[in-house]
């Protein structure tokens, strides 16, 4: 555990889910954890009990189940999730997904669980922001954003200009494809401000830019836990209290790296480390002892710390960018080894050209950095 880290609490420890499994949080929220093919090797999941209106008999309500995110499209966690069908819905349907944003590890499966879940008695339908089932619907049938001759074009242009590089990019043209093959056909429209009904308590939508098109953290104040769970956070005299609510997070706020902030070809003058920080500030009215369900990583309490933290971060790293431009002009691809320091893989140098990019943006867009197209087609930036 780094430092930081050490600054929040693990509500749970190092205690997790089974695969197969899920491990109760609180009443009515359950949690599961399933497997990722890339070096951020996990996503959390969630259940939260549920009821809907029966559409074919007034004042009757269906019981059942909302999950939050899906895990991308692979045999391997559509076989997690059918056993956590059998063992943990407790004999109740799936009676819609909600979807935190459209990145594949958290949309990838919603189509398939829609159609498992949908019956003659009700629709499972799929809960999303517009602007993310519109990209989810994009990303499904072209390469924007994710690979092919565009990319490759748009990171050449920024300074990575390898041969294998960039071959690698332009064969990687169904890459979102091939973790979200289908996006269901109709949607739920989640958005900033709205409440949603979730087994009878209001859960409040809370936009977030930066990181996705129009993410959704969703919070609710009305669940307490009792003194018996484990992690509540104690007080000075040894007593135990239940926290004021739960944020469900999602990717805006993750307890030990920080959140992919990236600019790609489709809004290639973005400024998305901007909306990314205004964002997470968003949650900063929430109570100091909310229980944050992050999509990567444990479950914790600190989250103002870790807004804190998150600045610091972003600030710090602003000012190394800064401090190289200003010696001389840098592309993209020269700040990554200024910025990670680790050696880095091409799924890993994607993403890391992106958030080279958000902070190269920020201080151009502020106004503190120039951007010129040199001779060799390479954008690069230097302090005004």
């Amino acid at each position: 555990m780094n430092y930081l880290e050490q600054q929040l609490d693990y509500a749970f420890g190092n205690t997790l889910p089974e695969a197969g499994t899920a491990l109760e949080i609180a009443p009515g929220i359950k949690w599961i954890r399933m497997g990722l093919p890339f070096a951020l090797d996990h996503i959390n999941l969630w259940l939260l009990r549920d009821e809907l209106d029966d559409p074919h008999q007034a004042d009757t309500k269906i019981q059942g189940w909302s999950v939050v995110d899906c895990c991308i499209s692979k045999e391997e966690s559509k076989s997690q999730w059918e056993t956590i069908f059998e063992t943990q819905l407790e004999g109740l349907p799936i009676l819609r997904v909600i979807v935190t944003h459209m990145h594949p590890d958290h949309i990838g499966l919603a189509h398939w669980i829609c159609q498992r879940w949908s019956t003659a008695r009700y629709e499972c339908r799929l809960w999303i922001s517009a602007t993310d089932y519109l990209a989810a619907r994009i990303g499904a049938q072209s390469t924007t954003g994710f690979g092919g001759e565009s990319a490759a074009r748009f990171f050449s242009a920024h300074g990575l200009t390898d041969a294998e590089s960039v071959e690698k990019i332009k064969g990687r043209g169904s890459y979102y494809a091939n973790m979200v093959p289908e996006v269901p056909d109709s949607y739920c429209r989640l958005m900033d401000g709205k409440e949603i009904q979730i087994g009878g308590k209001n859960w409040r939508c809370i936009s977030g830019y930066g990181h996705a098109p129009e993410h959704i953290a969703l919070y609710c104040a009305d669940i307490s836990l009792t003194p018996a769970t484990a992690g509540t956070p104690a007080l000075e005299d040894g007593s135990t209290r239940p926290p004021v609510g739960v944020l469900i997070s999602g990717d805006m706020v993750l307890p030990r790296i920080s959140t992919n902030v990236s600019v790609y070809d489709m809004e290639p003058e973005a400024n998305a480390l901007a909306l990314f920080l205004e964002s997470i500030n968003k949650f900063l009215p929430l109570s100091p002892d909310t229980l944050t369900l992050p999509s990567h990583g444990k479950p914790f309490y600190g989250l103002h710390t870790r807004i804190a933290q998150l600045q610091d971060h972003h600030r710090d790293r602003l000012a190394e960018v800064m401090q190289a431009c200003t010696v001389r002009a840098h592309s993209a691809a020269d700040i990554l080894p200024i910025m990670f320091k680790r050696k880095l893989d091409l799924h890993q140098t994607t993403f890391a050209m992106g958030e080279s990019l958000a902070h190269l943006h920020l201080l151009w867009l502020d106004g503190q950095l120039k951007r010129s197209l040199d001779q060799d087609g390479i954008y690069r930036f230097s302090a005004r």
